[in-house]
């Protein structure tokens, strides 16, 4: 009887939590449906930014080694106008739930990478297919972000380089988001901007744990946390929000360059 009351809650729990990154899905396409509109005529600025954003992250990966025009690269979640799209290799492929839906909002900055619709939990690879893996801040839209890192190293080769980012915050977001997930599972359905659009709010801790059972080597891995304390210590607003930031930090960036083992 415990067993299945467990395998319930286990139910109950994952159709919570796909519901919850459903949502996050649909929001996110609004965003950009509206934002599309307002680029008319204009999607060639946004390229050029993504070009430049991208080769300063080119620049970071050719600090461990070169990159070659051989080298086959993976976003995941490469989004509307993700880092593949601006990297200009030979071999790239993003991967999004939403890439049909981006290619025909921005054709003109998807056209230079392959986008593949699928999720990051599941990648359609095989083990070790990419030279170069790239994740920039995305995983906190997911169902199951954790696993998605499990996926990205499991698809990189050996000797493989990993560029990853990810928003975190202080932990009592982490403990809100929680709360707000479970009210809302429960039938309390009450759709705050800052949890429908990220499925978890993670801290420094629990990525800092994912990223230590995997077999990677970290080869640079920083926080804006001190920053990001400071600036929103001193803004000069004070809404409910702002105040909760001046105690708490909120939206910090983790990011690290790693080199798979072997």
């Amino acid at each position: 009887m415990a067993a299945e009351q467990q395998r319930a809650d286990d139910g109950w729990l994952n159709r919570a939590q796909a519901r919850r990154g459903q949502r996050a899905l649909e929001r996110q396409l609004e965003y950009q449906e509206e934002k599309s509109a307002k680029m008319a005529g204009r999607e060639e600025d946004t390229a050029r930014l993504n070009f430049i954003r991208a080769q300063q992250v080119r620049q970071k990966l050719e600090q461990i080694r070169p990159l070659a025009e051989s080298d086959r690269v993976l976003e995941v979640g490469s989004g509307a106008h993700g880092l593949i799209f601006g990297l200009a290799n030979s071999f790239g492929v993003g991967v999004d739930p939403l890439a049909v839906e981006y290619r025909q909002l921005f054709p003109k900055i998807q056209t230079s990478a392959w986008p593949v619709a699928a999720i990051g939990e599941e990648l359609p690879f095989a083990d070790a297919s990419f030279d170069i893996v790239l994740s920039d801040n995305v995983i906190d839209h997911a169902t199951r972000p954790l696993a998605i890192i499990d996926e990205i190293v499991r698809v990189l080769k050996p000797g493989g380089l990993l560029f990853f980012t990810v928003n975190i915050h202080h932990p009592i977001y982490d403990l809100a988001s929680r709360l707000h997930g479970a009210s809302n599972a429960a039938g309390l359905r009450i759709e705050l901007s800052a949890f429908a659009d990220h499925t978890v709010h993670l801290t420094e801790a629990q990525i800092a744990a994912a990223f230590a059972r995997q077999p990677l080597r970290i080869v640079e891995q920083s926080t804006t946390i001190a920053k990001t304390r400071a600036a929103q210590r001193a803004s000069r607003q004070y809404d409910p929000d702002s105040l909760l930031k001046k105690l708490f930090f909120k939206n910090a960036l983790f990011e690290m360059l790693a080199e798979k083992h072997g």
